[in-house]
C-alpha cells in the first residue's frame, strides 16, 4: 500500500479513535477509578475488536456479519451490560485507601477487562460504522493485498494503543491529585456515570 494511502487511513482512523465515544469514556472512567493496573488488557480488548471488524471488512465477510446480526446484537447488549455493571460498582464503591484499591486491582484477572472491552467494541455502532461504511471510502478493499492488509493492521495497533494509552495516562495523571475521601467519592461516581452513559449510548443505537 502506498504511503499516501496509509496516511489517509491513519488520519481517518486516528480521528475516529480519538473522538469522544463509549470506548474513550470507558478507558478514562476505569483509569480514574482504578488506576493504570488492568488498563493494558482493557485497551487490548478494544484493539482485538477493531482488528476483527477490519478483517470482516477486508475479506468482504461483512455480509456474513449482517447474516448473524442477532449475534452481534447480543454482543452489543453484553458490552452495554458490562459497562453498566462497572458503573454500578463504581457508584456504590466505598472510599478505599490506596493500598486497598491496589489490592482490588491486583485481584482482577486480566481476562475480565479484556473480554469486557472486546464485547463493547464488537457491538459498538461507532466502530461498526467506521469499518463497514467509512473504511471503503478511504481504502480500496477490492484491491487490498495481504501485505497491505497487514500494514493497515499494524497501523491500527499503533494508533489505537497510542490514542487510548494517551487517554489512560492523562486520566492517571489527573488521578494523582485526587486524595481526599470526598474527591475520591466524586470521581468514583462521575466515572460510574460516564460508563453508564456509554452503556446507554451503545444499547440505544
Amino acid at each position: 500500500m502506498t504511503v499516501t494511502g496509509l496516511l489517509a487511513f491513519g488520519a481517518a482512523y486516528g480521528a475516529a479513535v480519538a473522538s469522544p465515544g463509549p470506548g474513550v469514556a470507558a478507558v478514562v472512567g476505569r483509569v480514574l477509578a482504578r488506576g493504570l493496573r488492568g488498563a493494558p488488557a482493557f485497551i487490548g480488548g478494544f484493539l482485538v475488536g477493531d482488528l476483527v471488524w477490519f478483517a470482516l471488512a477486508a475479506t468482504a465477510l461483512h455480509a456474513l456479519a449482517q447474516t448473524f446480526a442477532v449475534v452481534f446484537l447480543i454482543i452489543r447488549y453484553a458490552g452495554a451490560a458490562y459497562l453498566l455493571y462497572l458503573g454500578w460498582k463504581l457508584w456504590t464503591a466505598p472510599v478505599a485507601s490506596g493500598d486497598a484499591e491496589a489490592a482490588a486491582a491486583r485481584a482482577e484477572h486480566p481476562l475480565r477487562p479484556f473480554l469486557g472491552a472486546l464485547s463493547l467494541t464488537l457491538g459498538n455502532p461507532k466502530v461498526i460504522f467506521f469499518f463497514l461504511a467509512l473504511l471503503p471510502m478511504v481504502v480500496d478493499l477490492g484491491a487490498l493485498t495481504v501485505s497491505a492488509a497487514l500494514e493497515i493492521a499494524v497501523l491500527i495497533a499503533v494508533i489505537l494503543s497510542a490514542v487510548l494509552g494517551g487517554y489512560a495516562m492523562l486520566a492517571a495523571f489527573g488521578r494523582r491529585f485526587i486524595t481526599s475521601p470526598r474527591a475520591v467519592r466524586i470521581v468514583n461516581r462521575s466515572s460510574g456515570t460516564m460508563m453508564a452513559g456509554a452503556a446507554v449510548a451503545i444499547a440505544a443505537r
